[in-house]
């Protein structure tokens, strides 16, 4: 082996060497030098040169063997600072007489496999985010608390191997504690196809499947909360089915399709354990510019409502998204505008027990203006039906203004009016404070 590592070294520094005698002064052609042996002497000179920086390169090789094998010792990263000198100046010999230091306790280390491994890296990214809201004003039909912490969502996120990643969100609130979402999502099916298994959002629309801390308004929609289940919305156990589908140029397709347990908010309610509630979404998107894209999608939802397993409930619905972002400016200024479309078909009983569907449809539509880094202003429309009475209709209007301290806060205040089917209105000014400590995951786009 060490005879290997010679003639390897050697090899290695002949081109070095020749180098050397590129750069040297030139010696005198063979015409002109005035004897043979001369050219011997010379050769020997650059046998012995390398011969002594072979010998050089394996006494280091020696030294790094015996650092690797032998335990370090107290003081030792003092010693390694000291290996390499200011130029000019020696480290100090160690003196003969001192004691020899004591071995350093080594750190503890934990073994997975076989293998040792930071603990770190086998831990989840875990994030806390508050949401604090307050409310001031009238409202008679949908009050709100003056003040109150809405909800605290710890996230823990990670990737769990090659094949697939985990993603927990459970929600502290004052009405006590829920999994929001808890699901896997595996990567690597064949055919293209991504799963998840869990409890998840479900699928539908827009703002079904974005978090409350996500939104760009303080409350939901008029819409959601008629006929799409309010804050908690769709959102059941179940497994999801995603796979990107065959597109013209420069569109993107994605299909996805779901089967949940069948209760969901006020919406969908299993009565045996056949009565699952199903769910599809087909999602169309592309760039018109470099800076503007347009993105639609389209929903559908079926299950059985509270009146029991021969009563269903449909939902169709239709979410336009618009975006403008510069790509160079993306900070500073930005659009958003967003528009979703709901029909609800639910069966049920009418006052003289007959069979009937209530069909009612309702519609947001929000527009969020970036003006600089700090400061982002928006406004949105609602109007809608009630999922067991479509003759009652409610409107609504708000006015939003957002202020980021930096990416990890918002302070956001909303004007809300609200015109009820009853005949009475809603005038409230709400604010909110909201706060990240952690890694937080991305939300879907």
């Amino acid at each position: 082996m060490r005879n290997t590592i010679t003639w390897a070294a050697a090899l290695l520094l002949l081109p070095l060497s020749a180098a050397a005698q590129e750069n040297s002064p030139a010696a005198p052609p063979p015409a002109l030098q005035t004897h043979p042996d001369d050219r011997v002497r010379t050769l020997e000179e650059q046998v012995r040169l390398l011969a002594e920086q072979v010998a050089l390169l394996r006494g280091e090789l020696q030294e790094l063997r015996e650092t690797r094998t032998a335990p370090p010792a107290a003081g030792s990263r003092i010693l390694l600072a000291s290996a390499h000198p200011e130029p000019g100046l020696l480290p100090a010999a160690p003196d003969p007489a001192a004691p020899a230091p004591a071995p350093a306790q080594l750190g503890q280390t934990q073994v997975y496999g076989g293998a040792t491994s930071n603990a770190k890296l086998l831990n989840p990214d875990i994030s806390m985010i508050g949401d604090f809201i307050g409310a001031a004003g009238r409202n008679p039909m949908n009050p709100l608390p003056a003040l109150e912490m809405h909800e605290s969502e710890m996230g823990m996120q990670a990737i769990i191997d090659p094949y697939a990643r985990g993603d927990f969100f459970v929600s502290f609130g004052e009405t006590g504690v829920n999994v929001e979402e808890g699901y896997i999502t595996f990567t690597s099916l064949p055919a293209g196809l991504v799963a998840k298994v869990g409890k998840m959002r479900a699928d539908f629309g827009k703002v079904n499947t974005i978090h409350n801390h996500a939104l760009s308004f303080i409350d939901r929609p008029l819409v959601t909360n008629n006929l799409v289940g309010g804050e908690d919305g769709l959102n059941d156990a179940g497994f999801s089915v995603t796979r990107i589908l065959p597109a013209p140029k420069n569109w993107f397709l994605e299909g996805t399709a779901q089967v949940f347990r069948g209760d969901s908010a006020d919406v969908f309610q299993s009565s045996r354990r056949q009565d699952e509630s199903v769910v599809g979404h087909l999602r169309t998107y592309r760039d018109i510019t470099e800076s503007t894209n347009v993105d639609v999608g389209f929903s559908y939802a079926r299950g059985h409502n509270n009146l029991g397993s021969d009563f269903l409930t449909n939902l169709y619905g239709v979410d336009a998204t618009l975006r403008w972002k510069p790509l160079r400016r993306a900070i500073y200024h930005s659009l958003l505008w967003r528009s979703e479309f709901f029909w609800s078909h639910r069966d049920q009983l009418s006052p003289a027990e007959l069979f009937q569907t209530q069909r009612a449809f309702g519609l947001y539509s929000s527009l969020d203006y970036r003006v600089n880094r700090r400061w982002t202003v928006g406004g949105r429309f609602d109007r809608s039906g009630r999922a067991a009475n479509a003759a009652l209709t409610d409107t609504g209007a708000s006015a939003i203004l957002t202020y980021w301290p930096s990416e990890f806060s918002q302070i956001r205040g909303q004007y809300r009016f609200g015109h009820f089917a009853e005949g009475a209105n809603a005038n409230e000014l709400l604010f909110q404070f909201l706060f990240v400590l952690g890694a937080h995951g991305a939300h879907p786009f």
